[in-house]
């Protein structure tokens, strides 16, 4: 199969994906990427996308690219296709709504059990964060968004200092699947939601934890609600990632 054949990525051009600049680990932040593109729908699991056309949108040469496909192979997030490329690994419903289950019986009590606890250069660090997301749904940025998404949600959970929580809620995201982000930016519904980051920062300011586990526990749920492609299902309660 050529590059140029349409049922590769050639066929796909303008994924959404950041041009690599000179990082620390240009094989962990292109994996990183990737993560969030398949997060947010733009790698879609009916396609089968090359390294080297993917490799030209990052701005970098094939062998980091095919590193990173390598990691999320060993994550169970693509399945690679033998001198073809990959494909993305769907998800079920039911899979989704474990996902969500899990995640309710881990964040939930977590993030409330911070309430009042966390120093002002924690609090700071979130509201920088937060402040990001914002901006990423300002400028329509999906995979910005989720990156930043991301790095709040784990970064809040890491104040808790179980390192192992931490991680099993990284790979839960992960293997989540956003498709309905792109219809909601194009709505400005992210935008309502995105901001919703900022309301917790202050919410952990206080020590109201019950104010936290149901700001908490209604952003698990409106992410249900949007972990399936909207022209296939329809969920009366989608809303924002969370």
């Amino acid at each position: 199969m050529s590059p140029g054949d349409p049922s590769e990525a050639g066929g796909h051009a303008g994924l959404g994906l950041p041009v690599m600049r000179h990082r620390r680990s240009l094989r962990e932040d292109i994996a990183q990427a990737l993560r969030a593109a398949i997060i947010a729908g733009r790698l879609r699991p009916d396609v089968l996308y090359s390294a080297p056309t993917l490799a030209s949108e990052f701005g970098v040469s094939p062998t980091p690219v095919r590193e990173a496909i390598l990691d999320l192979a060993k994550e169970d997030l693509i399945s690679i296709a033998k001198n073809k490329g990959f494909r993305v690994n769907s998800i079920s419903d039911e899979e989704l709504d474990e996902i969500t289950q899990i995640r309710e019986l881990l964040e939930v009590p977590t993030v409330a059990g911070l309430a009042g606890r966390l120093t002002d250069e924690q609090l700071g660090n979130l509201q920088s964060l937060a402040s990001s997301i914002v901006a990423a749904a300002q400028r329509s940025d999906v995979v910005g968004y989720i990156e930043a998404d991301t790095a709040f949600h784990l970064t809040l959970l890491g104040f808790a200092g179980n390192a192992r929580l931490t991680t099993l809620v990284a790979d839960l995201r992960n293997r989540s699947r956003l498709y309905g982000l792109g219809t909601l930016l194009n709505e400005g519904t992210l935008i309502d939601s995105a901001n919703e980051h900022l309301q917790l920062v202050e919410l952990l300011r206080g020590k109201n934890e019950r104010a936290i586990v149901k700001h908490i526990r209604g952003h698990l749920r409106h992410v249900r609600g949007i972990w399936a492609d909207r022209s296939e299902t329809t969920h009366p309660a989608a809303g924002a990632p969370s």
